[in-house]
């Protein structure tokens, strides 16, 4: 009998590839950073998108984020009324290592408020912050860290970030891009002024489309005026709650 064909089903090593980068797009502007993430990870999840603020006086501009947890990062902090600007990427600045060592660090965000104050946001994961190194490489930061880029540093935990919460902070941005006054209005005068436990029965208690109030409960738990676990789905069985 012929001996069967042996296959070598190991994966091949593949040339490394340089970053992705993403052309013109009509209307953005364009992506700012100073250092191009968008490099193949078998590990982080690299994410594109287009966002206005303000400070890009509401016209959308591109952004590139390393990771899904420094995604909605910026996603979170874009809820609050009180930001400005949004920056990714900053320009690299040195730091000395406790080794005498030096290097640079690229920040990760910059978040400007209304009053000028910019807040520099330093994203990783759990398990690398429980490492002393970590813990050593951010104080090593946090001191370097220049004032032409932040006031100040805060450390996000990315864990904190489950996919049910990002995927939540992705509808409840969507629907803040959308918004609708009037609506929200009447819906938290229903929330202030109505018995109810879930969504749907908030929903039973409005004299508007199903669609209408579940977007306008989506922008009010957005800015924080009801309240929801942002660790389960927000759907209509979601269980909600208003401000005390």
């Amino acid at each position: 009998m012929p001996t069967p064909l042996e296959w070598d089903t190991a994966s091949p090593k593949l040339p490394k590839q340089p970053p992705l980068v993403i052309g013109e797009i009509r209307g953005v502007l364009p992506y700012s950073g100073h250092r191009n993430p968008m490099s193949l990870s078998s590990v982080a999840k690299r994410i594109s998108m287009t966002i206005a603020t303000r400070a890009t006086k509401g016209q959308p501009k591109l952004y590139h984020f390393e990771s899904a947890a420094e995604m909605a990062t910026a996603l979170d902090c874009l809820r609050s009324p009180r930001l400005f600007g949004l920056e990714v990427q900053l320009p690299p600045f040195p730091y000395k290592l406790p080794s005498g060592r030096w290097q640079d660090h690229y920040m990760d965000e910059v978040i400007t408020f209304d009053d000028g104050f910019r807040r520099a946001v330093f994203v990783r994961n759990e398990e690398s912050l429980k490492k002393p190194q970590t813990r050593e490489e951010i104080a090593a930061i946090r001191e370097a860290l220049p004032l032409e880029i932040a006031d100040d540093m805060v450390v996000v935990n990315g864990n904190q970030y489950t996919k049910v919460w990002r995927d939540n902070l992705r509808r409840v941005w969507k629907a803040l891009q959308r918004p609708d006054p009037d609506v929200d209005s009447y819906v938290l005068d229903r929330v202030n002024n109505s018995n109810f436990w879930l969504l749907r029965e908030l929903i039973a208690n409005c004299d508007l489309p199903k669609s209408e109030v579940y977007q306008s409960t989506l922008r009010l738990i957005g800015r924080d005026q009801i309240k929801a676990n942002w660790r389960c789905v927000f759907d209509y069985t979601s269980r909600i709650r208003r401000v005390s």
